[in-house]
């Protein structure tokens, strides 16, 4: 779907169909509407794009993220750059929240590939001038572009967040939290939350060592962890989605009051949201709504909590569009 800000100057696509963060609440921060593009397939499956307005000279914003039909959405987002390109737009930029593949930045085997590499070569080919994102698994991806990739913060959003989880859970003050990492690859983005939040910071250290002598009677390996830190009476938050189930059950077994899982992308599926309501040591997790999620999925738990980044992204388009600076956006909530 399509978008005119103004005659001429500023248009915004949404490929059919929009999740409701980017249809209704980034466009109605811009106070905008839709304009029509259609994604067509074939009996095939093959997929093809019919842009509903003129782009030619025109300042194009493209809305994907990733999904769980990421394929699908990512050839739906290369097919409209190129789409775009083709019909002389002036400037593309790709607001993609979630960055497809991203966790793919790296070989993991001696006969693995680069994928996330891979992407940034599809977009560039397509025809994308500008990238906007939200919290890259590894910031060295912005290096696989040859174009400017602005990666933006979900850090002041969610310390926001957090101050207010904590007013909350004790409206006197007296209450302390700290600000766990499931491991220590964690601690760099942990540390600089804890410093945000002005808050102990603590890690979670997994011994693989023992892990490898070590197996369980199901055969599987057993992991030892250990708490660096103290956590006695305060209130934790763990800053991801992997392995944090034995992480919150070890916090509260070192006498944790209330665990709080906090991540910026909710790649959860069915099966994960039913295991972390039935979890007694998980009270809550917040997740931003950079990742489409159902209503229907959001009901399964009552634990879980989405924080809204469609204000980031909205105030990110805007300067963007004006040729305005976008640090503010890095240290402060719009």
């Amino acid at each position: 779907m399509a978008l005119f800000a103004s005659a001429r100057c500023l248009l915004l696509l949404n490929p059919p169909p929009p999740p409701p963060f980017r249809k209704a609440l980034i466009l109605d921060r811009l106070g905008q509407t839709a304009a029509p593009a259609v994604v067509k397939r074939s009996d095939n499956m093959e997929m093809g794009v019919e842009l509903g307005v003129s782009v030619r000279n025109q300042d194009v914003f493209i809305i994907q993220s990733g999904s769980a039909t990421i394929n699908d959405h990512l050839m739906e987002l290369l097919i409209m750059i190129n789409a775009c390109r083709l019909s002389s737009a002036r400037r593309i930029t790709a607001i993609i929240p979630y960055m497809p593949y991203s966790k793919q930045s790296k070989k993991k085997k001696a006969r693995g590939s680069i994928t996330a590499k891979l992407v940034a070569n599809m977009l560039q080919v397509s025809g994308v001038d500008h990238i906007i994102t939200l919290d890259l698994h590894n910031t060295q991806i912005q290096g696989f572009f040859g174009k400017p990739v602005d990666n933006l913060l979900a850090e002041p959003v969610i310390s926001q967040y957090i101050h207010s989880a904590l007013r909350q859970f004790d409206s006197t003050g007296s209450a302390r939290g700290c600000v766990i990492s499931k491991n220590a690859g964690g601690a760099k983005r942990v540390t600089s939350l804890a410093d945000v939040l002005k808050l102990d910071f603590a890690l979670i250290h997994r011994e693989s060592h023992f892990q490898a002598k070590k197996k369980s009677a199901t055969g599987s390996d057993v992991t030892r962890l250990s708490l660096v830190g103290n956590v006695k009476g305060m209130d934790d938050i763990i800053n991801d989605i992997h392995t944090f189930i034995d992480t919150a059950e070890h916090l509260k077994r070192c006498e944790a009051e209330r665990v709080t899982i906090v991540a910026t992308h909710g790649i959860l599926s069915r099966e994960a949201l039913i295991e972390i309501d039935g979890n007694d040591a998980i009270d809550e997790i917040a997740i931003t709504n950079s990742y489409p999620m159902s209503d229907e999925m959001k009901e399964i738990t009552h634990k879980l909590k989405v924080i809204d980044v469609s204000g980031l992204l909205a105030e990110a388009i805007r300067r963007t569009h004006n040729g305005e600076s976008i640090s503010y956006l890095f240290s402060h909530v719009v």
